[in-house]
């Protein structure tokens, strides 16, 4: 965190606004007492820690909390936390007086390697996973790979469905890495966890840079999301985000074998793979007509029309394939049998 006092005294905001959660807590009161020593005087405001706390009205306390408190437009929020806070605070900063700063102290690994990184921001709709939001990048993203220490086992493991995400559709040098490196990344091992979070980081970076507003090759990002989304808003969000991911990732790879865009051994790998970080696969328990009726309602959909992200080989994969619905019904109903 150190590094946070003399990124915001670049910014020289005239105050501050942490956003957090009841999780992580002791992290954004390191936060606020580094803050303080820079003669800054933050605000925190604390939300449950959930991902039903997404949503507008919670978002609607935030923003009630900034009228309250008077915070003009110099200030800066700094979301403290994982992707729910980032997301919430994100929309948050974008819309209070049009657009106030944001800084992102990510706390998860999953808001490392993804969420706190390429500016979208916003909040579930009633059906719809991030169905209002905005861009909004972060002036600034510090991240302290010290907090993952203090997540709880079964969350740090879910997040490496997003990054084996980079691995299968981006990176098939970083899927090396994640199979030899499995006992060192799960154990924490500082030096395995700065690369591989570098690694997740740039590529992301780079898809944004050239696609920031999502009209495009950005997609690649959603690989496994589309079902994972579904998924999601089927179980009303009792379903974590990493494992829903991985349930997406492995309905992706066998629709695309089924078309065949890829051979068994990429779906073999990817399961093995996803078994080894602590992603078995164990279907959710949710319903499936209600997966199946949610697909089309994907964000990125047209006309009802999905563009399925599918893999071709380890390290690529391709944007905007039509699926037959007969065939997602098939391997959706068969993936949560």
């Amino acid at each position: 965190m150190k590094v946070l006092k003399p990124t915001l005294a670049r910014i020289e905001p005239t105050g501050v606004v942490i956003v957090t959660d009841t999780n992580v807590r002791p992290w954004a009161r390191a936060v606020a007492k580094t803050l303080k020593t820079a003669r800054l005087k933050p605000l925190t405001y604390v939300l449950p820690a959930s991902e039903r706390s997404k949503s507008l009205s919670a978002l609607g306390g935030l923003l009630a909390f900034m009228e309250r408190k008077r915070i003009d437009r110099g200030a800066v929020v700094v979301a403290v936390g994982g992707g729910m806070v980032g997301d919430l605070a994100g929309m948050a900063a974008a819309t209070w007086l049009r657009g106030v700063r944001l800084v992102a102290v990510p706390t998860t690994l999953l808001g490392m390697v993804d969420s706190s990184i390429g500016g979208k921001t916003g909040v579930n709709g009633s059906r719809m996973k991030n169905a209002i939001g905005t861009f909004w990048q972060p002036s600034a993203v510090v991240a302290d790979i010290e907090c993952l220490s203090t997540l709880p086992r079964a969350r740090y493991r879910e997040a490496y469905a997003e990054v084996v995400k980079y691995a299968v559709a981006m990176d098939r040098g970083l899927f090396e890495v994640l199979r030899k490196d499995t006992t060192r990344l799960l154990g924490l091992d500082a030096g395995a966890l700065e690369a591989v979070i570098m690694s997740c980081a740039t590529a992301k970076a780079l898809v944004v840079a050239r696609d920031e507003r999502d009209h495009g090759p950005r997609a690649i990002l959603n690989y496994g999301h589309t079902a994972a989304h579904a998924v999601e808003a089927a179980s009303h969000f009792r379903v974590s985000h990493g494992r829903a991911v991985a349930f997406g990732m492995r309905v992706a790879a066998r629709i695309a074998v089924a078309m065949d865009l890829c051979t068994e051994r990429l779906v073999e790998a990817q399961d093995e793979l996803l078994t080894a970080y602590g992603l078995p696969a164990v279907p959710p328990r949710v319903d499936v007509d209600r997966v199946l009726a949610t697909i089309p309602r994907d964000k990125k959909a047209l006309r009802g029309r999905v563009a399925w992200v599918l893999p071709r080989r380890i390290g690529f994969a391709e944007v905007g394939h039509e699926v037959p619905p007969g065939l997602v019904r098939r391997v959706v109903r068969k993936a949560l049998a």
